[in-house]
């Protein structure tokens, strides 16, 4: 048994702690426009469909759009380069919200879920952001390299629900219209930082090595822990993330304290980034991942208790707490996982897998929550994150297989 090349460095290329600040402020840009789309995209497919029950697939259907990008984005940058990928997305989630506002304009449900589905471009190449960061790095460094990407999300936390609220109105009496022309310039944005990225591209020899196959790397039981971990994760959270402002509004509160519940939330999501890379230093990733769970199941109770605005804000804001360890645990025991020459393959079929699960979770969270209620929509989370937790448990100390 031996490492792969990639971690064999005695320290991390200069440009890895380069790019780490732009990819971060590019983490801030993408995640304050998907929290505009997370605190308005419900209640304006609420406004415009017919069937109650699909209001939220508009959010639903950015979802889908990942997981369908999230493979065709990897081998795009795998030819072409991470930089030439995020300013693609980049594109993409410009042309998305502007066709968003177009739809909001002229009152088109469909197409406004079509506009959404197309934002799943910019949040598939998003999703390497992460993983860029640790291109090249060895093993040491990279939790804290992932967490720091990720910190980024902290400035969204405020700016994408406070954009929300003062541009929801702008062009009344057409609402939430000024919403999504702000997701477009923030999408240009992200753009223009991106092109000072500097990620070497990976030569012609490592683009000819194919590496052992999928199936093969797939089957390692650190990898199982690692999806896992990520899949539901990401999947309770937007679960419950999805019906939250429509379960709000049916309970009788107001945008604004919806949105500050999603602010909360999103800051739950990335805050507890500065520190949680030297945590998995410090007690180790499996430990992590599991507090992660029982974060998730706390909020669950907390969001089960009762109706109030506390309820609805401790059940996020744990639920935020418990992603950002399971998802960022995930991704460090991912990155053990594979090879240089494996990496594309590795990291598609883990966001493919990611991003199909909270596809499901966000599409049958509007139909549960309509059919059944809020209490329902809490619950039904439960078994999934316990059987993370066993999982995680059971496989997440095992050591990768990995070849030169």
């Amino acid at each position: 048994m031996v490492t792969s090349t990639e971690g064999a460095a005695a320290a991390p290329a200069p440009s890895v702690w380069r790019n780490v600040p732009i990819l971060s402020l590019g983490q801030a840009l993408f995640v304050s426009g998907m929290s505009i789309q997370i605190s308005v995209g419900g209640l304006v497919g609420y406004g415009l469909a017919e069937d109650k029950g699909t209001a939220t697939l508009p959010v639903a259907a950015t979802v889908v759009g990942t997981a369908l990008f999230t493979v065709p984005a990897a081998f795009y940058m795998r030819r072409f380069g991470r930089r030439a990928g995020f300013i693609l997305g980049g594109v993409f989630g410009t042309f998305s919200a502007l066709l968003s506002a177009y739809a909001v304009n002229e009152g088109m449900f469909w197409l406004f879920v079509f506009s959404s589905l197309l934002f799943g471009a910019f949040n598939a190449t998003a999703q390497y952001y992460r993983f860029a960061a640790v291109d090249g790095a060895p093993e040491r460094v990279r939790a804290r390299a992932i967490s720091f990407v990720m910190a980024g999300g902290v400035i969204a936390a405020f700016a994408g629900p406070e954009i929300a609220k003062h541009t929801r109105d702008l062009f009344e009496p057409v609402l939430y219209l000024g919403a999504y022309l702000a997701v477009a310039v923030i999408s240009v944005l992200a753009c223009l930082l991106l092109a000072f990225l500097r990620i070497p591209p990976m030569t012609a020899a490592q683009r000819a090595e194919t590496g052992r196959p999928l199936t093969q790397i797939m089957a390692q039981p650190v990898f199982i822990a690692a999806v896992v971990s990520a899949v539901v994760g990401y999947a309770t959270m937007s679960f419950l993330m999805t019906a939250t402002p429509l379960a709000m509004q049916v309970c009788g509160f107001a945008f604004d304290p919806t949105a500050t519940v999603i602010q909360f939330h999103v800051l739950a999501m990335f805050l507890p980034s500065f520190v949680t890379g030297s945590l998995i230093d410090r007690f180790g990733v499996r430990t992590i991942i599991i507090t992660g769970g029982i974060l998730n199941l706390a909020g669950i109770l907390c969001g089960w208790s009762g109706i109030t605005w506390w309820n609805f804000w401790a059940n996020l804001v744990l639920l935020g707490i418990g992603w950002n360890f399971m998802f960022i645990g995930g991704t460090t025991l991912l990155t053990r996982t594979y090879t240089v020459a494996e990496r594309a393959k590795s990291q598609a079929a883990n966001d493919f897998l990611v991003f199909g699960g909270m596809a499901i979770a966000s599409l049958s969270s509007g139909k549960v929550l309509h059919e059944f209620g809020w209490e329902t929509v809490v619950l039904v989370a439960i078994p999934a994150v316990v059987a993370a937790i066993v999982v995680v448990a059971l496989f997440g100390g095992r050591r990768p297989m990995l070849v030169e």
